[in-house]
């Protein structure tokens, strides 16, 4: 058996890939960002090439400087970024237009005509979803209907739907295997949580033929093998997980009521609720966490739209810095307490709202505020927008965690770190490895490979690198969200 797990993580802005050893230890990584294309407001694609592109090289760029053969490369894991949906040729491979981004917004009055029309319920009951563009069923509906062709061909069985997982296992299989994992199924609004199957009478609802569709499998299964053009070898793919419910499995949060934060291109939230799919109160999302031979553990997530994304918003839209690793030092330069917010609800409003025609906006602008302080609005509203994620979680469940996991880019920074844990007023725990998301994808590949007994194993694994505690003043606390609150409500559509 070989040394190495190879974890490629496919995100939203860019492609990474990891080599991990038994212990989760990075051996070698590479990363390569790709471009992002806003074709209207609201509207955000990528090009799945250029995804795929990215994909191969970065493989072979962390294998190349891990420098180790491929014989000492046991197998596979991936992870992506979600609900972003694509449709391609079932004989050539070739996408019919480009890929449709979880950010996108282009749907959303469709998805008004529908909670119109009565189907929430049934919608949120059978897949713990909302009715919202964020996810695949409406994008993939949109597809269908306004390529030219597209739905006629779909009819035939000619074209093949799927998630990102979906594209690359295709791709990686050479065509030979069409299949998902049931995470990343739970986040298309057309899969059944409760009965692990899709759901006819939602593919009738949105007018999605069933040949469309991937085999769903568990999380941790046999995904066919790296055809050895690829690589120079082949491969096999042992793990699939969508990227929040991997870094769920990557943060060894596996009794319920533990939950992670993570803090990429945007921020999740996920807690475990074990073999409950508890429904929301307060419109968060019920999803499979993960999937083990054939038994769903389930999960209560919090999601927003915007974290990461904002930082590089403020690097390239409004070139306020030339490197992200710069804002920790222009956020400590700003006065204790200042009231500037920034609500960035660039493609609307993400749990608990659900407004996708809010827009982002700064308040609180006056004669001295600089470049320091909407940086510093920029990085809070992240640990705001957490806060709002908690208050819901804690309304729905019995018992939430006193003591919050955190990972992704955006917590190596340590100004954002403690204002979190002052916002929460609880623990906030970053992990010796931040990259969680990818070794959750390997730890999935691992267990399927007999690389780990069972999650126990992978749990003694978690280390702890810093624990941030509460250190701001209850009433401060509470000022500064007020004002966060009522920010938030004047960018709301329907004000």
């Amino acid at each position: 058996m070989g040394d190495y797990l190879l974890a490629i993580d496919q995100g939203t802005t860019s492609s990474r890939a990891i080599l991990f050893d038994r212990s989760g230890r990075n051996l070698a990584s590479a990363q390569r960002e790709f471009p992002q294309h806003f074709p209207r407001d609201g509207w955000v694609e990528h090009d799945p090439e250029a995804i795929w592109e990215s994909v191969l090289a970065t493989c072979r760029e962390a294998i190349e400087r891990a420098g180790v053969g491929l014989d000492e490369v046991v197998g596979v894991g991936i992870t992506n970024q979600r609900e972003t949906t694509l449709l391609w040729d079932r004989v050539t491979g070739e996408p019919l237009h480009n890929a449709i981004v979880w950010q996108d917004r282009r749907t959303a009055d469709s998805c008004q005509a529908l909670r119109e029309a009565g189907h929430l319920d049934a919608v949120q009951s059978r897949t713990g979803l909302l009715i919202d563009p964020y996810f695949s069923a409406t994008k993939l509906a949109w597809l269908l209907d306004n390529v030219a062709g597209a739905r006629e061909r779909a009819e035939r069985g000619e074209l093949a739907f799927g998630t990102i997982d979906t594209f690359l296992i295709w791709r990686l299989t050479g065509g030979r295997v069409h299949a998902t994992d049931a995470t990343n199924a739970s986040r298309t609004a057309l899969f059944n949580i409760h009965e692990q199957r899709w759901d006819p009478e939602l593919l009738a609802l949105f007018g999605i033929p069933d040949s469309l569709l991937p085999e769903v499998k568990d999380s941790s299964d046999d995904f066919g093998r790296v055809d050895a053009r690829w690589l120079g070898g082949e491969l096999p793919i042992a793990g699939v997980a969508g990227d929040q419910q991997a870094a769920l499995v990557g943060q060894a949060c596996f009794s319920p009521g533990m939950g992670k934060s993570t803090y990429g291109t945007g921020c999740f939230m996920i807690v475990n609720t074990g073999d409950k799919a508890e429904r929301s109160r307060n419109r968060l999302l019920t999803t499979v966490g993960y999937r083990l031979h054939g038994r769903p553990t389930y999960a209560m997530e919090g999601s927003i739209f915007v974290a990461g994304a904002t930082v590089q918003w403020l690097r390239d839209g409004l070139r306020l810095f030339a490197d992200a690793a710069e804002t920790e030092a222009l956020a400590r330069r700003t006065r204790s307490g200042h009231s500037v917010y920034l609500v960035p609800a660039f493609t609307g409003l993400g749990a608990p709202h659900w407004d996708p025609k809010a827009r982002g906006a700064i308040f609180g602008l006056t004669r001295d505020t600089g470049i320091a302080e909407i940086v510093a609005a920029g990085l809070q509203a992240v640990c705001y927008q957490t806060r709002d994620l908690q208050a819901c979680m804690s309304d729905d469940m019995a018992a939430t965690p006193d003591t919050l996991r955190v990972d992704g880019g955006m917590v190596a920074n340590n100004w954002v770190m403690q204002f979190l844990a002052d916002m929460l007023g609880q623990q906030v725990d970053r992990p010796t490895v931040l990259e969680t998301t990818a070794l959750g994808a390997a730890y999935l590949a691992g267990l399927r490979l007999g690389w780990y007994r069972d999650l126990d194993e992978i749990a003694g694994l978690w280390q702890c690198e810093r624990r941030f505690t509460p250190q701001m003043d209850a009433a401060e606390r509470e000022r500064l969200y007020r004002g966060w609150q009522e920010a938030v409500e004047r960018v709301k559509s329907d004000r």
